[in-house]
């Protein structure tokens, strides 16, 4: 037998699961139903739960009624009295970690994870795994090594909760029988300095048989950099095995050539999209758009119309009255104590049946200086479309308005990281302006009307966005640039790294 044992034990496992995820994807809805009454029976003990008379709802309109869609903001002051040491604030004890994430908008966030909840974390990312491995038969990436590029493991205690990065969280759970196949050490991924922590990744990993790599898709991009640059090679011929891509975080779209280019030959991919939150959906099958939503794990979903979301009473519907093709603000409750919480995120489904969605942007993020709303999808497809038909490859970009106070009219300034910049950037610039206009009219009317003038790109020198991140300290781990601001904050710092 050729096959080793991992991936020979690993097969019929995976195609339990495989079994269990499609028998869950026609009964969503009810699935939803039995969690939002099993999250009440537990969430009515609590102090959240008294105060909302969680006891009384009895069904989803009441639940509607008796608990408003908060933010991170309008929920700090229950987490802050669990960061006091207090039990049964939002859940029943208190929470066994609080995952410590830097808001692009609230500064630090301590999110709850809970006994209950721990597992959505874990068995999501495990499904992840083998629904990819029953789908494709590929399972011989389990005898290899595998990488996850993540936060330190090493935990702090924050009103005696041990508290630190979700990734840092969730590496303290990998199954034992992946542990030797795991890498980078434990030593290594308690690095703080991301570059520092970088070298040593590469150092321990040159030399093994790499079959997997997951990781936020610009530090993937950081790591084959200095992979290429050691030896010379593309990854192919470093990682011979190297066969699955698993990435999330931010939209794979833009980095995605460049990553195939470093990689030098095309490879699986898997998609994912966790939070501190909660693990939300997940890439089932390659050859369809869209991640499964995780409808039976812990977490009872809600969603609000796009033109809704910034109205102090917004419309809220459960799952079974999405539309495909809207975009919805993404509100959870689930068995880590969160209530109708906004996690900040839009989403459209793609299909109804099964539930598959992509995620579109941030609700914060978005450019509306004039009116336009233009929204983090909308930029991405503008410039990846633009870059594909002229065979460009982007690094990293950003957007923010350009407002213009005396003469002259305003318009959208682009901040583009190219790997090798347009022999002609205004003209690269138009086709973009008309990729944004024939998917946002309200940009196209503002176009039209002149009351904009097209959109103008700066381009950003080489590493540009790599040394903005480490000059804010939040370079590696889980940080992102935000693709789109409504002001200039970004910009201004960005404008000392243009070309």
């Amino acid at each position: 037998m050729n096959m080793k044992i991992k991936s020979f034990l690993a097969r019929p496992f995976a195609s339990y699961i495989y079994k269990a995820i499609q028998k869950g994807m026609t009964t969503a809805v009810a699935d939803q139903e039995a969690i939002l009454k099993s999250l009440l029976q537990v969430g009515k003990k609590t102090a959240f739960g008294e105060e909302h008379h969680l006891g009384e709802v009895k069904t989803y309109e009441e639940f509607r009624q008796a608990v408003p869609v908060r933010d991170y903001e309008q929920f700090a002051p229950y987490i802050h009295l669990i960061k006091e040491g207090r039990h049964n604030i939002l859940w029943q004890g208190l929470p066994i970690y609080l995952a410590k994430t830097s808001g692009t908008t609230s500064g630090i966030k301590y999110i709850p994870i809970t006994k209950d909840s721990i597992s959505n974390h874990i068995n999501t990312a495990r499904n992840a795994l083998l629904c990819y491995m029953s789908a494709t038969g590929n399972s011989a990436f389990s005898n290899g090594k595998m990488i996850f590029l993540s936060g330190s493991p090493e935990l702090e205690r924050v009103g005696g909760i041990p508290t630190g990065r979700l990734s840092g969280i969730v590496n303290h759970h990998v199954p034992r029988y992946l542990r030797t196949n795991q890498l980078p050490t434990y030593e290594t991924n308690c690095i703080d300095d991301w570059e520092t922590k970088l070298d040593k990744i590469v150092e321990e990993t040159i030399g093994q048989d790499m079959t997997l790599i997951s990781g936020i898709p610009p530090w993937v991009q950081m790591y084959f950099d200095r992979l290429i640059q050691l030896t010379g090679k593309p990854i192919k011929d470093i990682f011979p095995n190297f066969s699955v891509l698993v990435h999330g975080g931010v939209n794979f779209e833009p980095y995605k050539a460049r990553l195939m280019d470093s990689i030098g030959k095309k490879i699986d991919t898997i998609e994912t999209f966790p939070a501190s939150e909660g693990f939300f959906a997940f890439q089932v099958r390659r050859e369809e758009e869209g991640l499964l939503l995780n409808t039976n794990s812990g977490i009872f979903f809600e969603f609000i119309p796009a033109a809704e979301i910034f109205k102090e009473n917004p419309t809220r519907i459960p799952l079974q009255e999405v539309q495909t093709g809207e975009n919805y603000a993404l509100v959870v409750s689930n068995n880590a104590g969160l209530w109708a919480y906004s996690i900040g995120d839009m989403v459209r489904f793609v299909s109804v049946n099964p539930y598959r969605l992509v995620v579109t942007g941030r609700i914060k993020h978005f450019i509306s200086a004039f009116g336009e709303h233009v929204i983090g999808e909308e930029v991405e497809y503008s410039l990846m479309k633009a870059a594909q038909e002229v065979g460009l490859h982007i690094t990293e970009f950003t957007v923010a308005p350009m407002i213009q106070q005396d003469n002259g009219k305003s318009y959208h300034e682009w901040f583009v990281e190219f790997e090798s910049r347009p022999a002609d950037l205004a003209a690269f610039a138009g086709k973009v302006d008309t990729n944004l206009r024939s998917k946002n009219i309200y940009y196209d009317d503002l176009i039209t009307g002149n009351i904009l003038q097209p959109l103008q790109i700066r381009s950003i020198k080489k590493n540009g966005f790599i040394d903005y991140m480490k000059s804010v300290g939040k370079l590696g781990g889980q940080n992102k640039v935000p693709r789109l601001s409504n002001d200039r904050k970004l910009a201004g710092e960005l404008e000392k790294y243009i070309e």
